[in-house]
């Protein structure tokens, strides 16, 4: 999953400055405001709403996706 900056939905976060997520491969990518990309695997569709929605991206992906998912980190792409 290769997103482009204007794929992501940017986010109003302390910790997450971006998402992407692809129902076709349940890949959803995140960008947190230190920098770093992760891809996490085998995610459900219900998630990606969720995250959007939350009052709190920060505490959505502590209880929700961190631990929950596979995962790597992905280089930045400029």
């Amino acid at each position: 999953m290769r997103r482009t900056t204007s794929d992501r939905v940017r986010l109003n976060s302390s910790t997450l400055a971006a998402a992407a997520y692809d129902p076709a491969l349940a890949k959803l990518e995140l960008d947190f405001c230190d920098g770093a990309r992760y891809l996490y695997s085998g995610v459900g569709s219900e998630i990606y709403p969720g995250l959007l929605g939350a009052v709190s991206t920060g505490v959505y992906f502590n209880r929700h996706i961190r631990g929950h998912f596979p995962y790597a980190r992905l280089p930045i792409e400029n």
